[in-house]
């Protein structure tokens, strides 16, 4: 993902869309969870109060109780976020105002000319984390075998 860190490029202390007549200005972004929200988090995925064991072996009464104490020790204890922040934000990151609604958006640059402009969305409650391992793939698809 190095490679995505200079995807978007000022030229001359400009960035690409710094002439597009826009009524909000697009701000670079960077993701930084604030540690006691981590902390809080941490708490209350330790001190959940479980239900009683499932009646069947399957999943026909939801998540099973091991599936998910599994998960969340593992959410509690195990999880690095700060390292996940890390890989993510070297991914080049933008916020603006559009109609009143706070958009967060990636944008990515092809190092080829002439490339087709592509614009991905995800649904709620989703991230553009959905899509990190198609990134360098769509944007530089020699490099990544295609």
């Amino acid at each position: 993902m190095s490679k995505l860190a200079g995807s978007a490029r000022q030229v001359a202390g400009r960035w690409p869309w710094d002439d597009a007549v826009m009524a909000d200005p697009i701000e670079p972004f960077k993701i930084g969870v604030n540690g006691a929200a981590l902390d809080d988090l941490r708490d209350r995925l330790r001190r959940a109060r479980w239900p009683e064991r499932e009646t069947v072996g399957d999943w026909s009464q939801g998540v099973p109780l091991d599936y998910l104490q599994d998960l969340c020790g593992y959410w509690a204890s195990r999880y690095d976020w700060r390292a996940t922040e890390v890989r993510l934000n070297k991914i080049p990151q933008f916020t603006t105002t559009i109609d009143g609604l706070d958009l967060h958006f990636l944008h990515l640059r092809s190092p080829y000319p002439g490339a087709t402009p592509l614009i991905m969305t995800h649904g709620w409650p989703g991230s553009f984390f959905e899509f990190e391992r198609a990134l360098g793939p769509l944007t530089d698809p020699p490099a990544h075998g295609g």
